[in-house]
């Protein structure tokens, strides 16, 4: 069975991307072992902190998955900070972080019109500054979507059409 791990861009418990998450892996049911990442546990990026038990135990939810599945929202045209902060506790060593050659999906969410599709042109350029393997597919950009929420899960089923296909091919595709 595959594993992977959900990385959401938000800290809000009621935010469109962990609703997503949520969404998503319900979705995949048993066919995959799905975990979330919580990127709001680690401390602000510093290099002087060493043996943090919190980024430890990040890293190693990448290094353990087979795949990785971002779900990010769109900040001021880019990656919320929580996000590239826990990219970068975990980009360490350089060219040799639990990235390098990971496999990873992305998919970006907004309450506007475009779905966050900067960010995830953002995201995708960080992830392959760090060597890892972003899946080639066209955009999955979740546009206005707060209003597509209910219950605590995104609630899009045009969204779901397009989407899952290509998710489960990336699952497919995971060595």
């Amino acid at each position: 069975m595959k594993k992977l791990v959900f990385i959401p861009g938000s800290l809000r418990s009621a935010s469109a991307s962990l609703a997503t998450v949520w969404a998503l892996t319900e979705l995949l049911g048993e066919d995959v072992d799905c975990a979330v990442a919580e990127p709001g546990c680690l401390p602000h990026y510093n290099a002087d902190v060493l043996n943090s038990p919190e980024v430890e135990a990040f890293c190693d939810q990448i290094t353990s998955s087979d795949g990785l599945v971002f779900v990010t929202p769109e900040y001021n045209y880019s990656i919320p900070g929580v996000l590239k902060n826990a990219i970068d506790w975990a980009s360490r060593p350089a060219l040799q972080s639990p990235f390098k050659g990971k496999p990873c999906f992305v998919i970006s969410v907004s309450g506007g019109a475009l779905g966050g599709v900067r960010a995830q042109s953002h995201l995708k350029y960080v992830l392959n500054g760090m060597l890892a393997d972003v899946y080639t597919c066209p955009e999955i950009v979740i546009p206005n979507a707060n209003q597509k929420i209910a219950n605590g899960r995104l609630s899009d089923d045009a969204f779901f059409s397009f989407a899952m296909p290509k998710l489960r091919a990336f699952v497919e595709a995971l060595p």
